[in-house]
């Protein structure tokens, strides 16, 4: 599968509003930092068409494990889950809770580099704090089961060191009031723990790294989307990357960039070489200006379906590790050797 087209790459540098008043974004883009004030209220959609979305990965490859977390509100339904990831094992253990109409009502905020959002049911307590450059995580699942395993409780924090993100403000060609926020930070030191029944799971800032998805939107009823990203240490160096594409019109950016030591170095369109016969099996990468080329051998992958009627998906979240090179502004080839990360396949009809 691959991308279509070469963007523009229109960088914005400026604080604005994301809507004005007819409900569409004056200044499509993408910025290092969240330019756009995003205002829930100034979206002209009907409520079921409005998503919202706060995801974050851990991932050690040293300590062979990993967690998800996902807090989203799609206006007509919320998802609140936890994902268990065991590398050595090859298998990821998902535990999730599902509520009817929030209709914006979750708590997730306006600002993805401040606040907080704490959610509690009968089967999972979840929440995100955010503050002084540190993002909490806490979480407990008493009913998570993984193996023989029971009950499922968390506490992980996220440094957050000055550094640059990717964020894009892009819109639908068939409809420009649908439109695509979103913020992508990586690189994360992570420092804390994760205990499964008796089983207790240890994450440190020397091995153990993660990242945000933070995601606003009024989106079109069926979308596919491809996304990549890893985060960790290249000769002691932070480093890592996001790519992604497939939905929402990226002529005026894309949200492809690599990390290296804090800074954000734009490339334009990568392409997902997915292969025919299996999501487990190699795949590869490269990009239109030759700065990615990766492959790709996959761990596991995570996959789900749902289908509820009118609301359904069907997702393919593949970890694993990537092996090859990525360019820097100036030019300096870095090569990459079983750095661990991730790349999906997803499609919604939502």
């Amino acid at each position: 599968m691959a991308g279509k087209g070469k963007s523009k790459q229109i960088e914005i540098v400026k604080s604005q509003p994301l809507l004005n008043s007819a409900g569409r974004i004056d200044n499509e883009g993408w910025a290092r930092e969240m330019h756009w004030k995003y205002d829930r209220s100034k979206i002209r959609a009907p409520w079921h068409r409005i998503k919202e979305w706060d995801y974050y990965y851990v991932l050690s490859d040293d300590r062979k494990y990993g967690i998800t977390f996902t807090l989203a509100d799609l206006s007509y339904l919320g998802l609140v889950a936890v994902c268990w990831l065991d590398f050595e094992k090859g298998t990821s253990t998902q535990y999730d809770t599902m509520t009817l109409l929030p209709r914006g009502h979750l708590g997730l905020g306006d600002d993805p580099d401040s606040g907080s959002v704490h959610f509690k049911d009968g089967k999972i307590s979840l929440s995100y704090e955010v503050s002084d450059r540190k993002r909490l995580i806490k979480v407990e699942a008493p009913v998570f089961k993984a193996g023989t395993h029971r009950g499922l409780t968390g506490e992980i924090i996220l440094e957050e060191p000055e550094q640059d993100s990717i964020c894009i403000a892009t819109s639908w060609a068939e409809n420009r009031r649908a439109f695509y926020l979103n913020q992508k930070t990586n690189c994360l030191p992570a420092l804390g723990r994760v205990q499964i029944g008796s089983n207790e799971y240890r994450f440190s800032p020397a091995d153990s790294f993660g990242g945000l998805d933070w995601g606003r939107g009024y989106w079109t009823y069926r979308n596919r989307w491809y996304w990549g990203s890893a985060s960790g240490l290249l000769n002691g160096v932070p480093s890592g990357w996001n790519i992604g594409y497939g939905f929402s019109d990226r002529s005026p950016a894309s949200e492809n960039v690599i990390f290296y030591n804090h800074r954000a170095h734009k490339i334009d369109e990568v392409f997902f070489h997915i292969p025919a016969e299996s999501y487990t099996a190699p795949w590869q990468f490269s990009s239109s200006d030759g700065r990615f080329v990766m492959d790709f051998a996959p761990i596991l992958d995570r996959s789900s379906s749902l289908n509820l009627g009118l609301l359904k998906s069907v997702q393919h979240q593949v970890f694993g590790h990537f092996t090859g090179k990525v360019v820097l502004d100036d030019g300096k080839e870095i090569r990459v050797n079983r750095f661990l990360g991730f790349a999906e396949d997803v499609l919604n009809w939502w």
